[in-house]
């Protein structure tokens, strides 16, 4: 008994706790910086024919060690990048609005901090700053959002939750597309 008790305790010492979980996540979204996906709209909310109807892009456009920045193109319209930040304890998510000249929209920098980070879904529940963003411009239908994002080896998703609401777009990241412009205001 006792020799069980003591392998027991020298594979858990072996194993570890492995790499953190925002970590890793970072590293395999980096691991396509500058490669660029076509994605389509999964979900069947009406309110999303207009974004269905388009091409969709995202771009894996910087990365660093704490931040990594992905434009999503929406048919010619480059006014949305996805900001993703290492923080101390997990990812936030932002998104980086901004008007065709560059300068950024009345909505912009919302987003989240992640809770808990798992292999491949993280999700952000809105934070403070969003919500009195989002009723300072009328929008309170928005204070509930939960984005998420997904990663796999196959396939990366961006998600948008809230009572009545569900968003979700899907890109492909076996077939790199050739990456865009410049999103708008970091030509």
């Amino acid at each position: 008994m006792k020799n069980a008790i003591l392998a027991s305790a020298l594979l858990l010492v072996g194993c570890g706790a492995g790499p953190d979980p925002a970590d890793a996540f970072m590293t395999r979204l980096s691991e396509h910086c500058g490669k660029a996906y076509e994605g389509t709209v999964v979900s069947t909310d009406e309110a999303d024919a207009d974004f269905a109807s388009e091409q969709l892009v995202m771009h894996v456009r910087e990365c660093s060690d704490e931040v990594i920045r992905v434009p999503f193109h929406v048919g010619d319209n480059r006014s949305r990048t996805w900001v993703i930040t290492r923080t101390e304890s997990g990812l936030r998510l932002k998104h980086d609005h901004r008007h065709e000249d560059g300068a950024e929209d009345a909505v912009t920098q919302y987003g989240g901090d992640s809770g808990r980070v798992m292999a491949t879904r993280v999700e952000f529940p809105v934070d403070q700053f969003s919500i009195d963003l989002f009723k300072r411009e009328g929008l309170d239908q928005s204070v509930t959002n939960v984005w998420a994002i997904e990663l796999t080896d196959e396939m990366f998703a961006y998600e948008l939750s809230r009572e009545n609401r569900f968003f979700r777009a899907e890109f492909d990241l076996t077939e790199p597309v050739a990456p865009p412009p410049a999103p708008w205001g970091f030509e």
